[in-house]
């Protein structure tokens, strides 16, 4: 059974980068029939707070990641790491260390001076034949792993390939602190083992614990899982990701008007391709992710991408839900909905250029609102010349069936009687009617707003 999990800590909001994590674990697991756990690693206390962890769920759910088993809790979950280090401790596979701070800081600054790379020298490890020092009075001790002495821990990364590490490298972990409370690389050990976690896909951030957590995983004589590691997420200029480029919260782009699943379909090209679809259903996401075709190579965000993905997803969308995600917006730009066309035909009007459903209710918000055009543009359109255009267009207006054709119809029969052509006539119109310069077709938005609106609002330039 393939089995993946999802961990982040709950020390901030859900961020891109996560939710890429969130996104290929949970393909992983939907692609081969397994389960997709999720799990808050809450044990930074002092950093920890119940709104990030909510701030999680909400950009999980937003996403529609839904997850099999969970959401499990570390701090929940403290029985068990002491149980396990008992239990290591009675094995000889950890033992008590009562250096202190001091002590530690001593030893590294000895070795810095030696050209030495600064670790832990092994002083509390219990080997055969060694004396150990009584322990001092009064001082709480740490636990320490025993990492094996020689050899190498290696193994074959899912994205990465081959990684090797020398076991002289790594020092004896801390697995518990002095007040008791195991360290995040224990926790993660265990957790991935009670949980029969296959393959553990993250950040290659992770990539340094990784030999750590696989030798305590061995000591425990626990299966190890696979490990595939992302490449990060640069910006749009190379450099590493940050607010300005879009490291925002998962949740600020359900605010800003991008659709789910325009974010899901551009976290999946984030590193990872299907030949050269660019546009492709959740579905067809699932049937087509694997690893191998996950690159090793720093992914790059572009906002404009984004963007320009966001845009088809509202083109191709309902309009009734496209009007269902528009109208807190419209209600924000102080628009009254209730007081004017059916919002579904304006979102249907006004989609076509919108990347955001902010930018949709933007575009929406002329069929809704008191009508105020400025000076300037009174004076730049509504000119003496075009008046006597403008009169005999409302009279045609006034015998009207109030439909597109018909309004276009009344339109070329008064430029030819005026001999105008269309902007001279059509410029006016927009900014008498609905106060701007720019609208979709003249002949589709008077039809929205109404014949009474129209008429009454070209009448007062009269």
């Amino acid at each position: 059974m393939i089995r993946t999990r999802f961990a982040p800590s709950p020390t901030g909001y859900l961020h891109i980068g996560g939710a890429r994590t969130a996104l290929f674990s949970w393909a992983f697991a939907r692609h081969h029939g397994g389960q997709f756990i999720l799990r808050i690693e809450d044990t930074d206390i002092e950093r920890s707070t119940p709104e990030a962890v909510q701030a999680i769920l909400d950009g999980m759910a937003w996403l529609d990641l839904a997850h099999d088993e969970g959401p499990f809790y570390q701090l929940e979950r403290m029985y068990r790491y002491k149980e396990v280090i008992a239990q290591m401790l009675e094995k000889g596979l950890a033992y008590h260390c009562y250096c202190s701070t001091g002590e530690l800081d001593a030893m590294r600054e000895a070795q810095r001076a030696r050209g030495e790379k600064p670790r832990y020298d092994g002083r509390w490890r219990p080997e055969p034949g060694k004396s150990l020092a009584v322990p001092p009075s009064g001082v709480q001790p740490v636990v320490r792993f025993r990492n094996p002495l020689e050899g190498t821990v290696a193994w074959k990364d899912l994205v990465k390939g081959s990684i090797e590490f020398s076991n002289a490298e790594l020092d004896d972990l801390i697995i518990a602190r002095a007040d008791g409370t195991p360290t995040y690389n224990f926790c993660v050990v265990v957790d991935d083992w009670d949980m029969r976690i296959s393959h553990v896909i993250r950040g290659d951030d992770h990539v340094n614990n990784t030999p750590r957590q696989i030798n305590i995983l061995r000591a425990l004589g626990a299966e190890v899982p696979q490990y595939a590691h992302l490449s990060m997420i640069l910006g749009d200029d190379g450099t590493k990701l940050s607010k300005r480029h879009g490291a925002v919260s998962v949740m600020q782009y359900f605010e800003e008007g991008y659709l789910p699943e325009a974010v899901i379909n551009y976290l999946a090209r984030l590193g990872w391709s299907h030949g050269d679809a660019e546009i492709f259903s959740r579905e067809q996401f699932v049937e087509w992710f694997d690893l191998d075709h996950i690159t090793p190579s720093a992914a790059q965000f572009n906002t404009e991408k984004l963007r320009w993905l966001n845009q088809q997803y509202i083109k191709a969308a309902d309009d009734a839900r496209l009007a269902e995600l528009a109208h807190p917006f419209l209600i924000r730009n102080g628009a009254a909905v209730d007081g004017g066309p059916a919002l579904e035909a304006v979102v249907a009007l006004v989609k076509e250029r919108a990347a955001t459903i902010e930018e949709l209710a933007d575009a929406a918000t002329l069929f809704f609102r008191t009508l105020h055009p400025t000076p300037e543009l009174l004076a730049q359109h509504v000119t003496p010349d075009v008046l006597p255009a403008l009169a005999e267009l409302v009279a045609r207006f006034e015998s009207l069936a109030w439909e597109r054709a018909a309004i276009s119809a009344a339109f070329k029969e008064t430029l030819a009687a005026h001999g105008l052509k269309m902007p001279k006539l059509a410029m006016p119109v927009r900014v008498l009617v609905t106060g701007e310069p720019q609208t979709p077709a003249i002949d589709a938005t008077l039809e929205l707003i109404g014949k009474e609106k129209v008429i009454a609002r070209l009448k007062a330039a009269l």
